[in-house]
């Protein structure tokens, strides 16, 4: 038990709140909070942490990867009207005979994404949310990042009807400033996703994280298969509910050194207000 309650208090530290009111949202409906985690403009502070494991890499293809996503996602509220939603994808990456047969371990690059969203949906039911993207070049090592900085738009629209959800998240990349000897950044991200949210906090997901590489002219295509289930404070110990996602993916098409296959797992701490 005494892990449980530390690591919900060093968990909740990230919330403006505090402990106090993480624990005060656990009167929160599980079926809403599975709804909210399923739109990524949604007014609610969460914290995942994405772990892949792809094998089937490299020239040979018995290279792997493990990659831990640290993805917080905080909305700030701009008026009575809109919210800035921060989205942030920082990479810990762990890989083997991915290039050539050496490895490589320590931080990839930063995503750091912006959506205007309003805080209503349309007349419509349709909920969106626009903004900037940034790659930030900070891995540790050269073979694990770009040593490129970018920067393009990005944008989200979904709409929710009944337990189904139903969205695309897009956007493009360009590189501006950074190593001169590396190649030029120009890549576009989609992400079309379908969910279905149960009563009891259970969420069936199909979603592809597809990206088209404009300088080597290739695409990157992934489909994952996921279902997560909502825990409330109450059934786990911990100060917050929590979300956890176990998935499979496939890929339909990719570079020669890609995977041919992964899992996921995913811990999501979430911090209602």
């Amino acid at each position: 038990m005494g892990w449980k309650i530390g690591l919900g208090a060093a968990l909740a530290l990230l919330a403006p709140s505090g402990l106090a009111a993480a624990q005060s949202a656990g009167g929160d409906n599980s079926a809403e909070l599975a709804k909210k985690l399923s739109n990524p403009v949604a007014n609610l502070i969460s914290v995942p942490f994405q772990s892949n494991y792809d094998w089937g890499m490299g020239p040979t293809g018995d290279g792997w990867q493990y990659k831990l996503n640290i993805q917080p996602v905080i909305p700030i509220s701009l008026n009575d009207k809109w919210n800035l939603i921060s989205r942030t994808i920082l990479p810990v990456v762990d890989q083997d005979r991915v290039i050539g047969a050496s490895h490589q371990s320590g931080l990839g690059d930063t995503s750091q994404s912006l959506f205007f969203s309003p805080k209503a949906p349309t007349a419509s039911g349709w909920i969106w949310g626009a903004g900037p993207v940034f790659l930030l070049p900070t891995a540790t090592d050269k073979l694990l990042g770009t040593e490129k900085w970018g920067v393009g738009p990005t944008a989200v629209v979904l709409k929710q009807k009944g337990p189904w959800t139903v969205g695309l998240l897009a956007n493009h990349i360009w590189s501006f400033a950074g190593h001169s000897d590396r190649r030029e950044v120009n890549a576009t991200y989609l992400q079309p996703f379908v969910t279905y949210s149960t009563s009891g906090g259970t969420t069936y997901a199909v979603n592809s994280e597809s990206s088209y590489d404009w300088v080597g002219r290739q695409w990157t295509v992934p489909i994952n298969l996921s279902v997560a289930q909502l825990f409330k404070p109450k059934s786990t110990g911990l100060p917050m509910p929590i979300q956890l996602q176990v998935g499979y993916r496939f890929y339909l098409d990719a570079p020669g050194n890609r995977p041919d296959s992964g899992v996921r797992l995913t811990l999501t701490a979430l911090f209602p207000e």
